[in-house]
């Protein structure tokens, strides 16, 4: 047998002149003969790293780098991927060339290798935060062969000065960590991963591994097909990660949750990630001043303080690291106890990565997001001016990330659906598990979509189907005159979003597929087909409804803590009352957020109820007497131990702005220059002056209000809103949609209804 698979690779690459390759499997043969692969590989790990046996399928994927194959690793964080290409560099004669898309992870990994040994010399990198003298010291250890691990950055990899010189030694293999990076579809795409393949062609071939801990099968296929070793064999490891807890929140108060939470987990790590540089600083100082151990890490920072940051947070010198995507890549902490999303990712493979930073120990790890539908429609205007083949990608992967945050199935389930792996029982340890939602039968609908997928020509993707089914005319269904076939508002007693998530079950069920080479174009399965012919019961939930004006929470979901009910009715009782003697909406007096925090935190003073979500001086000082009056009662009654932290202070940037538009608007400046000057968009502006006026700030806009709003549309809203149940913005376009009557205008006259009315 060995004379046999001798003979074949002497052909295969003698006969290509590739001799250097055929030398280093004729070494492979050798150390095999040696029983190296079997006993031997186990004494070479205990000796190097310490450990007596091998985790998951790494001994597997070590034997076939060994074996001079190419190998594609597909492993979850914590998987042990590093050491699959870092043991076998240590037998192969020569160096092994890492290519590594980040200069902190680099560090981290050679710091790594170095403390298994005694040599600094076994492991390097090379790339720009490395000056010309360094660089010569790095290369004379290459030359030398005391280094067996050489790691680089694409950008590096593709000088000409370091083609040159990798030209002229002897390669073991090439490692492409952090492979997704390669693929369009990936969540980290780099244009310059794309180049790889050339630049090893010129440097001289060697077997490969590329590995990922994200990758659904499209971006496998793209990232081998990309790299030539579409016939690597293929090492995956379950996604499934058990003792990670998954929740998605609603974004509301989100600074005041996260500071709750990290208060009921003292002295734990964690990990903050938010999508702008701006949002890292802010959160971070917010922190900062609520006694919180933190330090913010993003690309615009200099790579000195980014490293001090990270090496502080490893060394735990700070509890919490509050980032952008560009922390955590390679960060070896396996004691992570929880990762919040302030901002929900632009995609799934990014929120899995993440989130897997998490309990590498396999202790408790706790995953927590926060959403909000506007978060995503920011996310949409972004992707404007991006060429359209990107616009769409980013649009499809965002369109995932929405199906997983509103879903009531249990989340690792659709987590491991989406890499292409099935969950066949519950997880219990995700919110959709541990509260689950209102069950129903889901056969008929799910026959829906499959017929209109069919009727359709399975030509169209699952938002357009949704919404010809609910009967919405949006311009895409005009624009094909789908609001004239028969089929358009025949399910229209159910709303679009209804519509998506029977989609999203039919697609677990493998009853529909998306082509992604169309963008998510559906398509109907063998199995869909059956389906239509010999249907079979699946119990479908109740969808989550986020609702994106931020109405109402329980601050305390998932944590140890929760309301006090009976006291929230007390409460809700007595703003009833109020608002009947004042004949003003109960909405007006306290909104049930700030009701909601007073049933938590129970203020007993005007000082501690001015720090409840929703009230400031001027609500304190109006309507707060009595409200305090009451939980004091009631504390005493039921002898409550109240929490001691009552204040969650803010940084003085915020308080600034919110001065400054009160200034400007007493000044009367157009509310475009006041936006424009703050860097804010309209929308921000009025959220803004939102906040001030429920903090019980009076202010004036009438002169606004008059040069942009119809004087018969502000007196219809202004009555709409005195007499509404309800202070939803939602509920008030609804009212209005039928008249030429803007959102804006609306939530225009709601502020100087609030203000007037409740200040």
């Amino acid at each position: 047998m060995l004379l046999f698979q001798f003979t074949n690779v002497f052909n295969k690459f003698v006969l290509k002149k590739q001799i250097s390759v055929f030398l280093k499997f004729l070494l492979v043969i050798m150390l095999n003969m040696n029983g190296l692969e079997q006993n031997n590989l186990k004494e070479v790990l205990q000796k190097h790293f310490g450990f007596d046996t091998f985790k998951g399928e790494q001994e597997a994927v070590i034997q076939n780098v060994l074996d001079g194959k190419d190998t594609f690793v597909l492993m979850p964080t914590g998987g042990g991927k590093s050491l699959t290409y870092q043991l076998p560099s240590l037998i192969l004669p020569g160096t092994a060339i890492v290519i590594s898309p980040l200069i902190a992870l680099m560090k981290n990994q050679v710091d790594a290798m170095r403390g298994f040994g005694e040599d600094d010399g076994v492991a390097h990198f090379m790339n720009s935060s490395l000056s010309k003298v360094q660089i010569d010291l790095v290369k004379e250890d290459v030359v030398s062969k005391r280094t067996k691990l050489l790691y680089v950055a694409p950008e590096s990899l593709t000088k000409e000065e370091n083609v040159l010189f990798l030209q002229n030694i002897d390669i073991s293999f090439y490692a492409i960590d952090e492979a997704h990076c390669i693929s369009e579809w990936g969540h980290d795409f780099r244009p310059e991963y794309r180049k790889i393949r050339p630049i090893v062609e010129r440097i001289g071939r060697a077997p490969i591994i590329a590995l990922t801990a994200t990758a659904t099968p499209k971006v496998q296929h793209d990232i081998q097909k990309n790299l030539g070793i579409l016939h690597a064999r293929t090492f995956k490891a379950s996604f499934y990660r058990s003792n990670l807890y998954y929740e998605i929140r609603p974004k509301i108060h989100p600074e005041e949750q996260i500071i709750k939470f990290i208060k009921q987990h003292p002295k734990k790590s964690g990990i903050i990630y938010c999508l702008s540089r701006k949002r890292v600083e802010e959160l971070s100082k917010t922190l900062e001043v609520n006694d919180i151990r933190t330090l913010p890490y993003h690309a615009g920072m200099d790579s000195l303080t980014r490293s001090k940051h990270q090496d502080m947070f490893l060394m735990e010198d700070v509890e919490v690291i509050v980032a952008t995507i560009a922390f955590g890549m390679g960060i070896d902490k396996p004691d992570v106890r929880y990762v919040i999303h302030y901002d929900i990712p632009k995609s799934l493979e990014g929120y899995y990565q993440e989130t897997g930073r998490a309990g590498r120990d396999g202790g408790e790890g706790k995953c927590i997001t926060f959403y909000s539908y506007k978060d995503i429609q920011k996310l949409e205007k972004f992707m404007q001016g991006k060429p359209v083949a990107e616009q769409e990608i980013s649009k499809q992967l965002l369109l995932e990330t929405v199906a997983y945050a509103e879903t009531s199935i249990c989340r690792p389930k659709v987590l491991l659906n989406y890499f292409g792996e099935e969950l066949h029982i519950p997880c219990d340890n995700c919110d959709n598990c541990i509260n689950p939602k209102k069950k129903f039968e889901g056969k008929r609908y799910i026959q829906t979509i499959i017929r209109a997928v069919r009727k359709l020509n399975e030509r169209y993707k699952s938002e357009h189907i949704s919404h010809i089914l609910a009967g919405n005319e949006t311009s895409a269904i005009k624009s094909f005159r789908h609001n004239k076939i028969a089929l358009f508002g025949s399910g229209k007693k159910k709303d679009d979003k209804f519509w998506n998530s029977v989609v999203r079950r039919a697609l677990i069920n493998h009853l529909l597929e998306k082509d992604i080479e169309q963008y998510g174009i559906l398509k109907i399965t063998k199995k869909g087909y059956r389906y239509l012919k010999n249907p079979f019961s699946i119990e479908m939930s109740e969808n989550h409804d986020y609702n994106p004006d931020g109405d109402y929470i329980n601050l305390n979901i998932g944590s140890s803590g929760a309301a006090d009910e009976e006291l929230y009715q007390l409460l809700k009782g007595l703003r009833k009352d109020i608002s009947k003697r004042k004949r003003i909406p109960p909405f007006v007096v306290f909104q049930d957020p700030s009701l909601e925090d007073m049933a938590t935190r129970y203020p007993t003073t005007l000082k501690e109820l001015k720090n409840i979500s929703g009230v400031g001086r001027g609500k304190a000082a109006r309507y707060g007497k009595k409200f305090i009056e009451l939980i004091k009662i009631y504390v005493d009654e039921k002898e409550i131990e109240r929490p001691q932290d009552m204040v969650v202070k803010s940084v003085v940037k915020k308080s600034s702005a919110k001065v400054f538009i009160i200034q400007s608007i007493d000044r009367k400046v157009n509310f475009e220059d006041i936006a424009n000057s703050r860097g804010f968009n309209m929308d921000e502006l009025l959220t803004e002056i939102e906040a001030i006026i429920n903090s019980g700030t009076k202010l004036n806009i009438d002169y606004y209000i008059e040069r942009v709003v119809d004087e018969e549309n502000l007196e219809d809203i202004y009555s709409y809103f005195y007499e509404a149940e309800t202070e939803l913005i939602d509920a008030a376009v609804k009212e209005f949609e039928n008249e030429d009557v803007t959102e804006e205008e609306i939530r225009l006259v709601k502020i100087k209804f609030m203000s007037e009315m409740a200040n």
